[in-house]
């Protein structure tokens, strides 16, 4: 058999030799796959992608061996697999109609650059094993520091490449950043003074005794990450010490609640640690009054972190940038790439306002990150790392300010659409407004909608309950058919007294969604809700006698 078919067929040197040196050859079942992605990467997708929803069960029994497998086995073989049991089963995340998550098409040339990527291997945790990555990296953050805070060049000269402090950190996605700054507010907070070392060396018990508080806290809407929890769960403050704060009609934080609750913290001895806006909730993409959280914090004398994980992206548009005023009021800011950035999965960034404020998290030692080097591991939560940073740097070079911007202001334009298709539908209702480019809503039958302005809140109650079967039946029945997919979530309601109902959530950040997809969406939808069992017709009747 051809060596390039074959590559290792024994557990010999010469041929594990083979496995590191030699070529795919073309007409290999690799070789080809390389070249089809190469060609067509949607068609690739659409062909080996099966389109319905396979129960995770079935696809579990592919994947249910613990042994190790003691044999080689021929690279063709394994690629086909793959093809047949990973590929076909997984979700096509890239597909125009799949718009319920924060997924979209890439463009064609993250592939090839990937592969760049993944061939030099670059560890950007120490300079040592990424010596030209490691300032692409500086300057990424630079570029993405500047699109935040917009500091003068004499800034960017003498701290993007500056070995003593940090504009940010490259991270594996928004959980990542979002403990990395409050990992900073907390250091900062109980920073060392007089002989206390600091809550870095003598521990959060001593930093608290030190500073004579009982308790830190972090401040944030109920529409903040869980990302959040996970932080002060790490950190030592525990999940209840993140206090959640009501949002308004429109999902954003009420700022004089937060105030209160500050207050309600300071009568406990109690020291807010960090307040947190978001920029693009998880749920309905709405931003935070972020001028009013930044004057909140400086009353409070606290660090101002802005989660725009999803949402910073929309910096790179003239005309809805605006709708981030005031996050460059904020100490810290995670923004993620692989959002609408447009980057492969494991592109989080922080940034940091003040190039001196990750001093209180740097890390050194004698073998890797020793002071004065330039590693970038020295301020970093993560040890090794890939360098993302060249995709991220390639995506800014290739499509530039100008066409993020188009790509912004159109996903904006594409919600607005649909959110107008939505309210001219008479079986629908549009729960949220998209503020971004996500909304929510969900199939309300015209006669449901009359009842519901009629009903008594026991009624109105009732009446939810059985609609959130049926937008759980209709979404469940979506995905399965796979022709398309929206996702679903419960979030509180003004229009009900704040009552919690089931809602499909759409993102629609996939340049490739037509306004086509959206109206078959919808028909396909009310297809469903009518081959529903939820029994709508009875409820209609007992309501109305």
């Amino acid at each position: 058999m051809d060596i390039n078919h074959t590559k290792i067929a024994t557990a010999d040197m010469e041929s594990l030799h083979r496995i590191f040196t030699v070529a795919e050859a073309p007409d290999s079942t690799l070789g080809k796959i390389e070249k089809d992605i190469s060609e067509n990467l949607a068609g690739f997708l659409n062909e080996h992608i099966v389109a319905r929803e396979i129960p995770l069960s079935e696809i579990e029994r592919d994947f249910n061996h613990a042994h190790l497998p003691e044999e080689p086995t021929f690279v063709s073989e394994h690629t086909k697999f793959l093809l047949d049991k990973l590929v076909a089963h997984s979700v096509h995340t890239a597909a125009p109609s799949f718009i319920g998550h924060m997924t979209s098409a890439l463009p064609y040339f993250m592939l090839p650059l990937s592969k760049i990527m993944i061939a030099l291997n670059q560890n950007l945790v120490k300079i040592e094993t990424s010596k030209a990555f490691t300032p692409l990296e500086r300057q990424v953050i630079g570029m993405m520091h500047h699109l935040v805070y917009a500091e003068s060049d004499a800034f960017y000269q003498d701290f993007m490449h500056s070995e003593s402090d940090s504009l940010g950190a490259f991270c594996s996605g928004g959980t990542v950043a979002n403990i990395s700054a409050l990992w900073v507010a907390r250091n900062n907070e109980l920073k060392a003074s007089g002989d206390f070392k600091g809550v870095n060396n003598s521990g959060l018990y001593r930093g608290l005794k030190h500073y004579g508080y009982d308790g830190l806290a972090i401040l944030v809407s109920t529409r903040g990450h869980y990302s959040l929890a996970k932080a002060a769960d790490i950190l030592g403050l525990g999940r209840d010490d993140v206090v959640a704060v009501p949002v308004d009609g429109e999902h954003k934080v009420l700022v004089d609640e937060m105030k209160l609750k500050a207050n309600q913290l300071k009568q406990q001895n109690i020291k807010v640690m960090a307040i947190v806006g978001v920029a693009g909730t998880t749920e309905t993409g709405n931003v935070d009054p972020l001028n009013d959280l930044a004057d909140l914090a400086a009353e409070l004398d606290c660090h101002f972190h802005v989660d725009a994980a999803w949402g910073g992206a929309t910096l790179f548009s003239e005309k809805h940038k605006s709708l981030l005023k005031g996050i460059e009021r904020a100490d810290s800011v995670t923004i993620d790439a692989h959002k609408q950035m447009y980057v492969p999965m494991g592109a989080g960034l922080v940034l940091f306002k003040s190039p001196r404020l990750a001093s209180e998290i740097e890390h050194h030692a004698e073998y890797v990150l020793r002071k004065g080097s330039k590693d970038l591991g020295s301020h970093t939560l993560e040890g090794s790392r890939p360098g993302m940073a060249m995709l991220v740097y390639s995506a800014l070079n290739v499509l530039g300010r100008k066409g993020y911007e188009l790509l912004i202001d159109r996903s904006i334009e594409q919600a607005a659409y649909f959110a107008n298709l939505i309210q001219n539908n008479a079986d629908f209702e549009l729960v949220s407004q998209p503020e971004l480019c996500i909304l929510t809503y969900r199939f309300v039958p015209k006669q449901i909608k009359q009842l519901l302005k009629q009903a008594t809140p026991k009624q109105a109650l009732l009446i939810n309950e059985h609609l959130d079967d049926l937008t759980q039946f209709i979404q469940k029945s979506q995905r399965e058919a796979g022709k398309s997919f929206v996702s679903r979530t419960r979030i509180n309601c003004a229009r009900y007294d704040n009552q919690v109902i089931t809602v499909f959530r759409v993102v629609l950040a996939n340049p490739l969604t037509t306004q086509q997809i959206l109206q078959e969406m919808l028909e396909e939808q009310v297809c469903l809700a009518n081959k529903s069992q939820i029994a709508l017709p009875e409820l209609i009747r007992i309501l109305e006698s």
